[in-house]
């Protein structure tokens, strides 16, 4: 090798003005939703160690820094050899940053500097491929973007940029936004690691993964458990357990083995969790987000380990959790009527949902009992989920996460009565009241995917019982090529409706209500963009459309007796409208009430 150097360096020192390339033979970017919730976690929490109330800016200079590894750099193009996920994720954070800055009519130049840079009057940005280009300014821009057809890439870097707007805390406000930035530009550090040319850098880039790189936690503490078995023959069988299973959890996910471990030890063995509140200090939760195999030797007592028979029982559990981690995975992908609340809470990315499943679970447990309890507590994450965001609450990771844990100690390891009992003394404690939340429930970017949701399970449970297959997951699925979307069934002229809206505020109110949308394949939503309701009516009620919007015509309750059997055994007040405004909306939404009544209740736990 050439000439090799390697040098810490802050994120605005490696950012700033400076471009960097991403070869097309380097892999796709890959970061899922849970990789970006754990660094905007890490990040933010490091933070909120160090800030004060009243802090000036200045006062950043002396808070502690955060290491986020190497980048391996190669040649004059500075192509990115190593560190292409922790980077770009990087500069999404920056434009999520840059963007709320500009909603509350505050700048930073610095951060558009590391965003992007200018040359002979044309701005390109900083990680410069072109197939992401469109998708990049989209996000700078803060517009909407069609993935449809994109690569793997740019539906990711698109995908997890929605994350961030989502999981970013409530408690990084605004009044402490720009020390944040401060932070981020100059306390993120990594070690930069340039070598002459990209032969070399591969080379360094071999080297470390496979020679000179660090333990994982994972091997660190399959290392100290098994160190603790005094029996060679039985500590060579607990390694090949071990073995195999982190085998089957990293075959689709590298991180699988990690994650797992994460989510098992804080749904057995957490007791403390850090508090929401600056200066607070990491406790089990957060501290087994780390380094948990630190984590395991230093509370060994709490976890049970006090002989080598215990050590060897440790391995076991392990493998046991490991395969209802995986059944729990392969639920939250592949819809099974046996776990389809598992399914349904995954649509809308509860990434907290393996340990709140874990949690019930005893390593004495048979698989029905597994499932039983499974099911019981997937059906309390459904309903959790759409009493917080009908309100506007959040159900991101870093707002709920401490909601969870207590939840988590709460059902730990119980038998099915008494989770039973459990669950609906937490049902209980949510106090969900649909026709309270409904009645002021509109589409915004923050409802947008759990309206969508719920329209889609609304409309899937009346095909259900109707004697229909639920559509449910079509409704959900965004991969194919016409998918479907939420439709406004008033059109988005005011001027057409001055007569029974005030005020252009007041129209978007109405329109954007809950009892206002429908579920329509793309292609047909785009079609009605400018129709009226006597022209969309037709298409509702043809075979474009479905039982839900069907409902608005006449024809639903002709030659339907399954359909008009439900609505009477139901006391529901469906009916078909000839025309579509206030009164028409509070009909819908009163139907809706009673829908979600059914959809979503406690009598799981009865």
């Amino acid at each position: 090798m050439k000439k090799i150097e390697g040098s810490p360096k802050n994120l605005k020192q490696l950012l700033q003005n400076t471009k960097y390339s991403i070869h097309y033979y380097q892999r796709e970017y890959m970061w899922q939703r849970k990789h970006i919730e754990e660094l905007i976690d890490d990040l933010t929490s490091e933070f909120l160690e160090y800030y004060k109330t009243d802090d000036p800016r200045q006062a950043v200079a002396d808070y502690g820094a955060y290491f986020m590894g190497s980048i391996v750099l190669a040649g004059r193009e500075n192509a990115i050899i190593d560190g292409q996920q922790r980077f770009s994720s990087l500069t999404l954070l920056l434009m999520y940053l840059n963007n709320r800055l500009k909603t509350i009519g505050q700048s930073y130049n610095m951060i558009e500097t590391m965003i992007f840079s200018e040359s002979f009057g044309t701005k390109s940005f900083n990680i410069n491929v072109d197939d992401r280009q469109d998708c990049m300014n989209a996000i700078f821009n803060d517009t909407d973007f069609d993935t449809t057809g994109a690569g793997e890439s740019v539906k990711n870097l698109y995908g997890r940029y929605q994350d961030i707007q989502d999981v970013f805390p409530a408690d990084i406000t605004d009044e402490m936004l720009l020390h944040f930035c401060d932070w981020v530009a100059e306390k993120v550090f990594f070690i930069e690691i340039v070598a002459t040319t990209e032969q070399d850098a591969h080379k360094v880039f071999v080297t470390m993964n496979d020679r000179g790189l660090s333990l994982t936690s994972t091997e660190m503490l399959k290392g100290y458990i098994l160190s603790e078995i005094k029996s060679d023959s039985s500590r060579e069988k607990m390694n090949g357990i071990w073995k195999d299973k982190v085998l089957t959890l990293k075959k689709d996910d590298d991180k699988g083995d990690e994650t797992f471990i994460k989510a098992w030890l804080r749904a057995h063995y957490a007791e403390t969790i850090r508090e929401t509140k600056a200066g607070a200090v990491n406790k089990d939760f957060d501290i087994i987000g780390g380094s948990f195999h630190k984590w395991v030797r230093d509370e060994r007592d709490k976890l049970g380990l006090n002989g080598s028979d215990d050590f060897e029982l440790f391995i076991k559990k392990f493998a046991k959790f490991a395969e209802v981690y995986e059944r729990i995975r392969q639920a939250e992908t592949t819809f099974a009527e046996e776990t389809k609340y598992v399914y349904y809470n995954a649509q809308v990315n509860f990434t907290l949902q393996p340990q709140l499943l874990l949690a019930s679970v005893c390593y004495e447990d048979s698989w029905p009992v597994i499932i039983e309890k499974i099911n019981l507590v997937a059906r309390f994450i459904d309903v959790l989920i759409v009493s917080r965001v009908t309100n506007y609450r959040s159900v991101d990771y870093s707002t709920i996460k401490n909601f969870v844990f207590n939840v988590t100690k709460d059902i730990r390891m119980t038998d099915i009565p008494t989770l039973k009992q459990k669950l609906e003394q937490q049902y209980i404690n949510l106090a969900f009241d649909p026709a309270a939340a409904l009645s002021d429930l509109r589409l915004n970017s923050f409802t947008k995917k759990y309206i969508k949701n719920i329209l889609a399970r609304i409309t899937g449970y009346i095909e259900e019982q109707t004697g229909v297959a639920s559509n449910y997951c079509n409704y959900m699925n965004t991969q194919t090529k016409n998918p479907f979307e939420i439709e406004h069934i008033i059109t988005d002229h005011y001027e057409w409706f001055t007569a029974e809206y005030s005020d252009q505020d007041d129209f978007k109110r109405w329109r954007n209500s809950i009892g206002a949308l429908l579920l329509l394949h793309k292609s047909i939503n785009a079609s009605l963009n400018d129709a009226k309701y006597d022209y969309k009516l037709k298409k509702y009620c043809s075979n474009e459309g479905n039982i839900y919007t069907e409902s608005l015509g006449d024809l639903a309750y002709q030659n339907n007796p399954k359909f008009k059997k439900f609505i009477a055994d139901n006391n529901l007040g469906f009916k078909s409208y000839a025309s579509f405004g206030k009164n028409e909306i509070t009909g819908r939404i009163a139907v809706l009430v009673d829908l979600v009544k059914l959809v979503w209740n406690d009598d799981l736990f009865q």
